[in-house]
């Protein structure tokens, strides 16, 4: 449970889920093409500059500087978002820009399912989740299709 905590960011995010995270960083680079990876190196972006640990220990390799919302949590004493009586503010707040790329348009839904469910029944659901959130057909009224 410790380390489920550890891999999922205060925002509800999944980092062990993330192409970045110390685990699944070696298939990522693998996988990836010549082009894009010479794209990375030529921007001195190295597998060992990118590889993350998760935001709680080693902060997101994708932001530059402090996480506003982990920094927000650690100075109220907060394991996750929801916890909070602000909750959900509008560090959480959806944006259409990098939906196609990013899941942070699933931070609530994640957080909400954590605290509904647990930690540990939203972590055996997320994967599926997160492959909704990008591959899924979008209904209205009914949600993301597989």
């Amino acid at each position: 449970m410790k380390d489920l905590k550890v891999s999922t960011a205060v925002c509800g995010i999944d980092c062990f889920n993330c192409e970045l995270y110390f685990k699944n960083i070696d298939s990522f680079f693998e996988k990836m093409s010549k082009e894009r990876k010479a794209g990375f190196t030529s921007r001195g972006m190295t597998k060992e500059k990118l590889l993350c640990k998760g935001c709680r220990i080693s902060g997101c390799t994708m932001i530059a500087g402090k996480c506003e919302t982990l920094e927000c949590a650690k100075l109220r004493k907060l394991d996750f978002c929801f916890e909070c009586s602000d909750f959900p503010c509008s560090k959480l707040q959806p944006l259409a820009e990098g939906a196609d790329r990013y899941p942070h348009n699933l931070k609530i839904y994640n957080l909400t399912t954590i605290k509904n469910k647990g930690l540990e029944k939203w972590a055996s659901e997320v994967t599926e989740i997160r492959e909704r959130y990008f591959k899924g057909k979008f209904k209205i009224g009914a949600g993301p299709q597989k």
